[in-house]
């Protein structure tokens, strides 16, 4: 099986974005990110204002400095739309600030990410010109992502900013 891949970043600068999902809270513990997608693709079907196909998983952490497994953190299944007119009734929205990311490319299946995690937060970022900012972390599955697939492919967006 072959392993998973996560490039190098670049730094990008986005403006806010408007998301239409559901979420729950969980943490890595009690992960229950796959009921979290069950619930929402059925009625993703009724969010007609979507900016294109893309699906995004956004995680909105309180103390990411303190995190552990048990740590609980807000998990959303999203789309970006271009308004909030004619929402879902059973669909939330949330203004996803906008700010600078490093944006990572990952092939893998997700259940296999922790390296990449730990490469990210423990190797590149204290090595990095940036520290994280406390904004949602998020990622943008788009059309080469295939589920549990190896061959899957997402972009990881963690948000940062420049050292003192």
């Amino acid at each position: 099986m072959p392993q998973p891949i996560l490039t190098n970043p670049y730094i990008t600068t986005i403006a806010p974005k408007k998301l239409i999902g559901q979420y729950l809270q969980m943490s890595i513990a009690q992960n229950t990110t796959s009921q979290l997608w069950q619930t929402f693709m059925p009625l993703r079907k009724q969010i007609n204002n979507a900016i294109n196909a893309d699906l995004i998983c956004m995680q909105i952490y309180t103390d990411f400095e303190t995190f552990t497994p048990d740590t609980t953190f807000e998990k959303w299944a999203a789309v970006e739309v271009n308004s909030f007119d004619n929402v879902p009734e059973g669909i939330h929205t949330f203004t996803l600030p906008g700010g600078q990311y490093a944006v990572f490319k990952y092939k893998g299946r997700a259940r296999d990410f922790a390296p990449a995690f730990n490469y990210i937060f423990f190797t590149w970022l204290p090595q990095s010109a940036y520290e994280l900012d406390s904004r949602p972390h998020f990622e943008v599955l788009g059309h080469l992502y295939k589920n549990d697939d190896p061959a899957s492919e997402e972009d990881i967006w963690i948000p940062v900013k420049k050292r003192d």
